[in-house]
Order: C-alpha cells, then sequence, then structure tokens
C-alpha cells in the first residue's frame, strides 16, 4: 500500500510554528496537489512526507507503517526538486542509475529499471548526453527518471516546472497527468500556481496560513468554496467580492443587500446569523451578466481586455473603489467608459460571513 495518513502534525522552527494540526489522508495511487500562496507550509508538509524535516508532534504514516523516524531512504519515496539537480558531468544514464547503484543493486537491475523508466519518458535516444546538451523539459524528464528508476511507492514533486517557460509547462503538465495514469502510482504535486492543481489533482488541498483550509476535488473546490480564502485562491480571474448585509429569510433562502446592486434572493439558508449580519458575496466573473444601467445599480467600465476566444470586463462601482471582473465569450459589445448594471446569477452565488466561512445552500439547491 502506498497511501499516506497524517494525523495532527506540527513543524515548528524555533519560535514559528509553520505547520499546524494538519489531518490528512491520502488514498493509494491518488494524484493529491498541495496548492496555496508562499509561505503557507505546503513545501514544508512535502518535505515532513519525505524525512527530508523532522516532524515537531503528530504521527506519519506511509501503509501501516509510521515513519515519523525513518530516514527518507526507507520511506519507499522518490522526490523531483524545482531545481532538476542533477549531475553536470554525468550521463543521462548515469543520473538515472546514480540512486540504484547507492542502493548497491546489481547491475542487471540498474540496467532493466533505467531503460524501462527511460522508455516510459520517452529519454531512450537521449542516454548518452549529458545535461547541458538537454532542453529544460528533457531536464526535467530526466530528473523524473531518477526518482521512478527507484520504484518509489511515492513520487513528491516541489514545483518541478517553475523554471520553465508558459508552453514547457503545458507540455509537462500533460506528461505528467500521462505518466500517473500510466503508472497509477501515489502523487503528492506541491505548486503555488492554482491552474497546475485544476488540472493535475484528483484531490487538491489548499493550505494557508499553516493550516488546511479545504480539501476536495477541483470541481468541488470551485463550485463549493468553504471558505472565502480558497474561492478567491481557486480559479482565474478570481472570484469577484462585494459587501452585503442579511436583509431576511426568505421561502427557499435568504434576502440579502448588496452594496451597489440592491437586494437578491438566495438559495443560501441564513443559518443562526440575524437581519443586518455583514456578509461578504461572491460570484465569478462567468457568474455576472451586463445590462443598462439603472439609477441604483451602476458601475463604470474602466478597461476590457480581449483575449481572442474571451473578453474580460473590468468595472468600478459609482461609488467606491472595488474592482470587479465580467467574463463572457468574445465579440463583446461593451467598452470602457459605459455605465452598466450588474446581474448576479443567483444560482451560483456564494456567500460569506464575518468568520470568511461560506453559508451552505438550502436543501432544494444541494439535491438541484
Amino acid at each position: 500500500m502506498a497511501s499516506v495518513t497524517l494525523d495532527k502534525i506540527n513543524k515548528i522552527f524555533g519560535s514559528t510554528h509553520i505547520i499546524k494540526d494538519v489531518d490528512l489522508d491520502i488514498g493509494d495511487g491518488e494524484f493529491v496537489v498541495f496548492v496555496g500562496p508562499s509561505g503557507c507550509g505546503k513545501s514544508t508538509l512535502l518535505r515532513l512526507i519525505a524525512g527530508l524535516e523532522s516532524i515537531s508532534d503528530g504521527t506519519l504514516s506511509i501503509g501501516e507503517t509510521v515513519v515519523n523516524e525513518l530516514p527518507p531512504r526507507e520511506r519507499g519515496v522518490g522526490m523531483v526538486f524545482q531545481s532538476y539537480a542533477l549531475y553536470p558531468h554525468m550521463t543521462v544514464y548515469e543520473n538515472m542509475a546514480f540512486g540504484l547503484k547507492l542502493a548497491k543493486a546489481s547491475k542487471e537491475t540498474v540496467d532493466d529499471r533505467v531503460m524501462a523508466t527511460a522508455r516510459i519518458l520517452q529519454l531512450e535516444e537521449l542516454l548518452d548526453r549529458k545535461p547541458k546538451a538537454l532542453s529544460g523539459g528533457q531536464r526535467q524528464r530526466v530528473a523524473m527518471g531518477r526518482a521512478m528508476a527507484r520504484e518509489p511507492r511515492i513520487l513528491l514533486f516541489d514545483e518541478p516546472l517553475s523554471n520553465l517557460d508558459a508552453s514547457l509547462r503545458v507540455q509537462m503538465r500533460n506528461e505528467i497527468a500521462r505518466l500517473h495514469n500510466r503508472l497509477g502510482s501515489t502523487m503528492i504535486y506541491v505548486t503555488h500556481d492554482q491552474v497546475e492543481a485544476m488540472t493535475l489533482a484528483d484531490k487538491i488541498v489548499v493550505l494557508n496560513g499553516g493550516r488546511i483550509e479545504q480539501v476536495g476535488s477541483p470541481h468541488e473546490l470551485y463550485q463549493r468554496p468553504a471558505t472565502k480564502f480558497v474561492a478567491g485562491f481557486i480559479g482565474s480571474p478570481t472570484m469577484n467580492f462585494m459587501p452585503a448585509s442579511l436583509a431576511g429569510q426568505a421561502e427557499a433562502g435568504c434576502r440579502v443587500q448588496v452594496e451597489g446592486i440592491g437586494e437578491l434572493s438566495l438559495p443560501q439558508a441564513a443559518g443562526e446569523h440575524a437581519a443586518g449580519a455583514a456578509l461578504t458575496l461572491g460570484v465569478r466573473p462567468e457568474h455576472l451578466r451586463l445590462e443598462a444601467a439603472s439609477s441604483d445599480n451602476a458601475f463604470e467600465i474602466v478597461n476590457v481586455e480581449y483575449l481572442g476566444n474571451e473578453v474580460y470586463v473590468y468595472l468600478e462601482p459609482m461609488a467606491g473603489e472595488t474592482l470587479l471582473i465580467h467574463r463572457s465569450e468574445a465579440p463583446s459589445r461593451w467598452q470602457e467608459g459605459q455605465r452598466v448594471a450588474l446581474v448576479p446569477d443567483p444560482q451560483h452565488v456564494h456567500l460569506f460571513d464575518a468568520d470568511n466561512r461560506a453559508l451552505k445552500a438550502s436543501r432544494a439547491r444541494a439535491v438541484a
């Protein structure tokens, strides 16, 4: 088994508490992505799993074995770093074989595993080259091959695509996804890029300040963020946020007063929140509709970005400084300087309370 279980994991450096009571189950064969802003603890958490950092408190298990005190070489993990860390004086073959030779594998075993890995990664024609003769994407594949040749139970990736240009990142994302489908091995991947997280992961772990904000599939995190932080971090362009207040209960949810828009009837249940409670309304750019402006609902278009197949329209309320984004398919009839009204789609609106927790939808909406 190559499952991973983290039970109340903590990491403290001096007086700084980096990882705080992290509980997480990673199933055998899952592709899990740790994502979050710089300094959130995602790379530290990966290094704790790898054994490159010691755990201050808590229990880490791989399969049925508690590995807190095991060195990296005994954990059955392979790691691919942000820097390729290839030996410049060695050929591709020698780089991929190095870990096996350190483990005192036989010459036949080394050759069999290196050649098998080279076939999977399409490196067979590059085995005699040295790193300086390789492209960035090829070097990254060699770094992956070096980890794979040891046949680890778990593959760990620490921002492996950060040093590649945009087109190579897209190519390597596809190669990593295909590799996971082919091998079926457990993979844990760290990135600050939410596009990588959305396109690669079976399950995303969103970290913030050393704690887990939410765990779920890309679809779940995009459609049902549990907190305002997750809602704003997942999705590009980011979700729009507007100040609101609870106006009262409604037959199938609640009524809210939204600054610059007016009163909306929404499917979220108000729960214990009283009328007048401060809320934040969140709506994604594709779930906003633009109409002719009215006296009590007017926003000014401050910029229009044409991106080929779609258009981003940036808006500001006539009173206030909140910048909002509307996304639609090209072409667009909207132009800079126009005044428009915003109409959110009630079925795709999110509400967050003063603690930045999402208000749950009513049963009728949840079933739908």
